[in-house]
Order: structure tokens, then C-alpha cells, then sequence
């Protein structure tokens, strides 16, 4: 086993006022060459966006973005005339394959909206672009591990163009399982969005992530109630991604 420990406080940090990001890997002006990207996955930020502010109309291309609400209403709209709000258990994806443009807006004039923005290097380029969107809230992931997205036809609701697979887990204090890897060539990256966990000798807090490669399974253990993201993704990026 391998591993790679991303402590809350090494995340490059942006104050822009009406922005408040934490990146766990190089983007925008920070630039770190050791986190460049965990195999396939690319970027994880960790946004927190303004009353009514948001980000305006910008273009995407090439790239598998998803979208994970933490705290308020977030509302989105593109250029194919798609548009709507997502909030705490809701999830979207976006493949931006060709191109597309997009506007992401806080739709309370007052709170914030705090959300995950996760982009993940295709397995196919020039794709048509397209957006989906679920709400997870009902799924079990109450001391388990839930699937929330997969490939294509892999058994979650929502799907990207890459062999990844995105969990959410909700663990009671002192609860233990075992991850099982779907490739023994990928690797998982696990980041905790609030609690205490032990993963592989480690003992993780609120914003910590850990990357684990050449392994098969992960034991998670829980030292206090913990919610928590995985991304299992391939560590071999496709040629025309280099």
C-alpha cells in the first residue's frame, strides 16, 4: 500500500471576499508540483460563496465536473438553456467534453452556499456536452459506503465519462468497514468533510484527505461521528491527457 496525506492546513487558499476556496491541488494561482493530481482526479475545492455572488459566465471543455452541495442553494444555468438549484443533498455532474459555458450563482441573497467542486480527466475527449443532476438524500449511507457516481451503467444514479466511482459515508463513533477497490490499478482518494477517522495508520480530521494506491481494500474506522467522501479513480492517466 501507498499513500499520500493531504492535512486541511497544505490546501492552497484564495480569499477573494465574495470567495472562499481551499484547493487540495494545484489550481487557479496556486501552484504546488507534489499536487498537481491523485491519478484521474484533477481538482477538489472546497468553496464557500457569498450572498447572491457566485461565478459568472465562464468555458469548460474536456474535463468531468461534479458538484457536491455541503451548505445552502446553489443555482446554475449554461448555454443550452439548462438551469436550476442544488442543495445539501443533491448531487450534479457535468461532462463538458466539447464545450460549454456556465454561470454558478449562490441563490440566497443573504448565506452562503458552501459546496464541493470536483473535476475529474476523461476517458474519452470531444464528448457532447451534458448536465444531470439527483437528490441522494434518501440513500443509504448511514454506517455504509453510497455510491452516488459511477461509469456508465455502473450502478449509480449519475455517471461520468471515466472508470471513477464517488462514495458517500455517514460513520457512527467507533464504526469500522472495509472499502474494496472496484481495479486493483486504481487508487482512492478519501476526504473527510467533518469528523474523525483512522485511515491506513492515520488519524484524519475535518478537511484532511488521504490518497491510497496499490491496494485492494481500505479499512476505515470511525472515532467519531464522521462524514466523508471517496473517489476511487485510475492512477494511469489516458496519452492524450499528458
Amino acid at each position: 500500500m501507498k499513500t499520500v496525506l493531504h492535512r486541511k492546513e497544505s490546501r492552497g487558499h484564495a480569499d477573494h471576499g465574495w470567495l472562499k476556496t481551499y484547493h487540495s491541488f494545484s489550481f487557479a494561482e496556486y501552484y504546488n508540483p507534489d499536487k498537481m493530481h491523485f491519478g484521474a482526479l484533477r481538482v477538489l475545492n472546497d468553496d464557500t460563496v457569498a450572498g447572491g455572488k457566485g461565478f459568472g459566465w465562464h468555458p469548460h471543455d474536456n474535463m468531468e465536473i461534479v458538484s457536491i452541495p455541503l451548505e445552502g442553494e446553489l443555482e446554475h444555468g449554461d448555454g443550452m438553456q439548462h438551469g436550476g438549484v442544488i442543495r445539501k443533498g443533491d448531487i450534479q455532474v457535468m461532462s463538458a467534453g466539447t464545450g460549454i459555458v456556465h454561470q454558478e450563482i449562490n441563490a440566497d441573497r443573504k448565506n452562503p452556499v458552501k459546496f464541493l467542486q470536483i473535476w475529474v480527466f476523461p476517458d474519452e475527449q470531444n464528448v457532447t456536452p451534458r448536465y444531470d443532476q439527483k437528490n441522494i438524500a434518501n440513500g443509504n449511507q448511514k454506517n455504509d459506503f453510497q455510491l452516488v457516481v459511477s461509469p456508465q451503467n455502473g450502478g449509480a444514479d449519475l455517471w461520468i465519462h471515466q472508470d471513477a466511482w464517488f462514495s458517500l459515508g455517514e460513520f457512527d463513533d467507533n464504526f469500522s468497514k472495509t472499502y474494496h477497490l472496484k481495479n486493483k490499478n486504481h487508487g482512492v482518494y478519501l476526504f473527510v468533510i467533518d469528523g474523525q477517522l483512522r485511515v491506513a495508520n492515520q488519524i484524519l480530521q475535518d478537511r484532511d484527505a488521504i490518497g491510497v494506491w496499490d491496494a485492494s481494500t481500505l479499512d476505515i474506522e470511525a472515532l467519531t461521528h464522521a462524514h466523508f467522501l471517496l473517489i476511487e479513480v485510475p492512477m494511469k492517466l489516458a496519452a492524450f491527457i499528458r
